[in-house]
């Protein structure tokens, strides 16, 4: 038979759960000519050797090893375009996804004439249990927003499990943002067009085996996928982490003001002292955060955050610069002030890009999943 569905799998650190998995798609797909891609963000516990060993066996199953990059949204996307299969399904390797529903999956889909079908836990029949509370309740404020953004009545934007048509997948595939952890979420936000969809409910099963990849990075790069849909992809992405790192800087640079000047410091000791440890604790939030997948280490930490010493002296003089002469030709403050400040930090993310954090450097990558 023709090769009719691929399953992608974003792997990072999943070595114990990928025999596991295979037997249950062998189960599952039994009668459906298919092949197995998983994509794998150069796992530490071997997770891609692991897949390797088992495809010399067998041929349905295949390994996307990536150095130097990371992130489920891009997995997933590589992983669509190195299979030619005329649907995909994606899925995570931590076996809480029901595999058993794939075939209706495939059914539908393929019958329907549709452009995607959902594997849900919010509808009738379908149930998140293995939720925690806290993380049932970001999960809910995540759907609220997520709604908004992909203006459609999807009752799971967020869901890590669906299939699609590869039409479709091709229609949208250039305006896709590849940030974070949702690409359903970046999929039916670019699409121009009203999607068709059906949904199909299934039971969020517990974890086996590994640790969950959710934290506090990941709630942000969410965030950052959000904004830039919403700024109609105006708003480079990495650039709202950088501003949300710098807003913080501000009310730190003041609450440190404020103390020394307290504490009667001269007013330029206190100034050029809250000047350098905020500058400090940006680059390492910076180097945390917002560049994590070129997250610099060592020594080479020490030459980073000398060049953005640097980079963020030259961004307040032009800061400075900037708010003078738009003061002097009568713009009322507030908007010289914000201009120099929206200037100063573009040249602040522009200038630490392309050197600080240069994207040919290579640390190794961070989760996929």
């Amino acid at each position: 038979m023709s090769l009719e569905l691929a399953v992608v799998v974003p792997t990072f650190n999943e070595r114990e759960n990928v025999g596991e998995l295979l037997t249950r798609l062998e189960t599952s797909l039994a009668g459906v000519a298919y092949e197995v891609v998983f994509v794998d963000d150069d796992s530490p516990d071997g997770t891609a050797d692991a897949v390797r060993a088992i495809a010399l066996g067998d041929p349905r199953v295949r390994v996307v090893q990536r150095i130097g990059r990371r992130g489920l949204s891009s997995a997933c996307i590589e992983g669509i375009l190195a299979t030619p299969a005329p649907y995909v399904a994606v899925m995570d390797a931590d076996l809480q996804h029901d595999e058993s529903l794939l075939p209706a999956m495939l059914g539908k889909l393929r019958g329907e004439s549709l452009d995607l079908v959902v594997a849900t836990r919010y509808i009738e029949g379908g149930s998140d249990s293995a939720f925690s509370e806290n993380r049932a309740r970001l999960s809910h404020y995540g759907r609220t927003v997520s709604r908004i953004v992909t203006r459609s009545e999807l009752s799971d934007p967020m869901s890590g499990f669906f299939m699609i048509d590869r039409r479709f997948f091709s229609e949208v595939a250039h305006a896709l943002s590849a940030v974070g952890f949702k690409i359903l979420l970046d999929i039916v936000s670019a699409s121009r067009r009203p999607v068709r969809f059906a949904e199909l409910p299934y039971h969020f099963r517990p974890r086996l085996h590994g640790a969950s990849k959710l934290d506090l990075s990941v709630g942000l790069e969410y965030l950052q996928l959000v904004i830039h849909k919403l700024t109609r992809d105006v708003v480079p992405p990495r650039f709202v982490l950088f501003a949300l790192v710098g807003g913080t800087g501000v009310v730190l640079h003041l609450a440190i003001l404020y103390a020394l000047i307290l504490a009667h410091q001269p007013f330029v000791r206190a100034q050029i002292v809250s000047t350098i440890v905020v500058m400090t604790t940006n680059f390492f939030l910076n180097n945390a955060l917002t560049w994590r997948d070129h997250r610099l280490r060592g020594a080479a930490m020490l030459g980073g955050l000398l060049e953005f010493y640097l980079a963020c002296a030259v961004g307040a003089f032009v800061n400075v610069q900037i708010a003078s002469y738009a003061l002097k030709h009568g713009v009322p403050w507030y908007i010289a002030g914000f201009a120099g400040l929206t200037v100063g930090s573009v040249w602040n993310f522009a200038v630490t890009a392309a050197t600080t954090w240069n994207r040919r450097r290579r640390p190794r990558a961070t989760p996929a999943s």
